[in-house]
């Protein structure tokens, strides 16, 4: 009887898991949708696929190395160690390759934070060429510092100090965009897009429809990445736990998206549907490092303050000359970094030192060799397309076709 409730358990888990990795993987779709409403109709092409082409390099990447660099007991160029019940270590785990799958499209994730952050300007190949060092070394090193439990540097594990990010507000999303943020500081601004005497210009993007679509499916998707950070569901307590993440991460998405449509009204006098939908993401990166202890309204006001965030952040930003054309580097970084610090208010076993120690080791790692990795590239094929070809859209320079053949003047 035991027995049989032990591979009940172990079936239930690992399916689980397995759906929510699938909510994750569709993720990658609301990214695409996302990106391509708020880029121009000349460069729509090139940053689909960039979104597609970086999911099959992360999982394969991830397949080839990545898993074995981030966890004992994973081998490189099979990923994983073997399935069955045998493996497991207790009831409330799962099989092994179910974890290589929802730790893949994780890698993916934050793969795809630095696909919006550079688009417009950057070379196809290029980007493609850093994905492959994101995804096979960068993260996977700083995901064993983290989620692995390694030493840094040999010299302590994130651990020691009451480090606690339950889903990845650090090790997934700030962590992409600290290599956003190395890319588009050696990659520079749009054409036109600051002006000599200071000025901003708005470039809006060619399909707000695509772009509310892209924020509604990572909005669901975000319930099996957070869901499924439980890593169970076959027991009383884990059931409750999927339940309590489940309700603060659409508080927080919420709140965030009521608070940003606020403060924006309040900046430009005008409910701008931009910062209303990464008002919602940056409701739900700030949750993501603890979605499991607030109260549903403690989650809402964390989401709230989210939302508040990233509208002064994008602003700031471009003060400082930074173009990310889809604001994930204020999304994903400057939230993310907010809900890392926001976790001792409602986990008491989290430390805000250890936090302060866990964001600045993942930040310093992460930008440190993604500017490297950047910097090699630019010095071999170069980084940025041409003038003319930025002009042009870098549909045609990078992939030869239209998204929208119908229509011109999109420029």
């Amino acid at each position: 009887m035991e027995n049989q409730i032990f591979e009940l358990q172990y079936a239930l888990d690992t399916f689980y898991f397995l759906v929510c990795g699938a909510l994750v993987m569709w993720m990658a779709a609301g990214f695409s949708m996302l990106e391509a409403g708020l880029v121009r109709s000349k460069n729509t092409t090139e940053i689909l696929t960039k979104n597609v082409a970086l999911f099959a390099i992360a999982c394969t990447m991830y397949l080839v190395c990545g898993y074995a660099i981030m966890y004992e007991g994973g081998y490189f160029l099979s990923g994983i160690v073997g399935d069955g019940v045998t493996g497991a270590d207790d009831p409330a785990t799962y099989a092994p390759s179910a974890d290589f799958y929802f730790q893949v499209v994780f890698v993916a994730t934050a793969m795809s934070i630095v696909s919006g952050a550079v688009a417009e300007r950057m070379k196809l190949w290029a980007f493609l060429a850093f994905c492959v060092v994101m995804t096979g070394i960068i993260y996977p090193v700083e995901g064993s510092w983290t989620w692995g439990s390694a030493s840094v540097f040999g010299m302590y594990t994130l651990g020691d100090y009451g480090w606690s990010d339950f889903a990845g507000s650090g090790i997934v999303h700030m962590a992409g965009a600290a290599a956003a943020l190395a890319g588009v500081l050696l990659l520079g601004a749009r054409e036109g897009k600051y002006g000599p005497d200071g000025q901003v210009r708005a470039i809006p993007g060619a399909n707000l429809p695509l772009a509310t679509l892209g924020t509604f499916i990572l909005w669901m998707g975000w319930f099996g990445f957070n869901g499924g950070s439980v890593l169970a569901t076959a027991s009383v307590e884990s059931a409750n736990s999927v339940a309590v993440v489940f309700m603060n991460t659409n508080a927080a998405a919420a709140g965030g998206l009521i608070v940003a449509l606020i403060v924006a009204k309040l900046l430009f006098g005008k409910a701008d549907l931009t910062m209303a939908l990464n008002g919602a993401l940056a409701g739900l990166v700030a949750i993501t490092a603890e979605p499991s202890f607030p109260t549903p309204v403690e989650a809402t006001v964390i989401g709230g303050i989210g939302g508040a965030l990233v509208v002064f952040s994008i602003i700031a930003l471009d003060k400082l000359r930074l173009d990310d054309p889809v604001g994930a580097i204020s999304v994903h970084g400057v939230v993310g970094l907010f809900g890392l610090l926001v976790v001792p208010y409602s986990n008491p076993e989290a430390l805000l030192m250890g936090q302060l120690i866990g964001a600045a080791t993942i930040f310093v790692w992460v930008f440190g060799a993604s500017l490297l990795t950047w910097a090699i590239i630019k010095a071999v094929i170069g980084l940025r397309v041409s003038k003319e070809e930025e002009y042009e859209g870098v549909d045609i320079a990078e992939c030869g076709m239209e998204a929208y053949p119908e229509f011109k003047g999109g420029k």
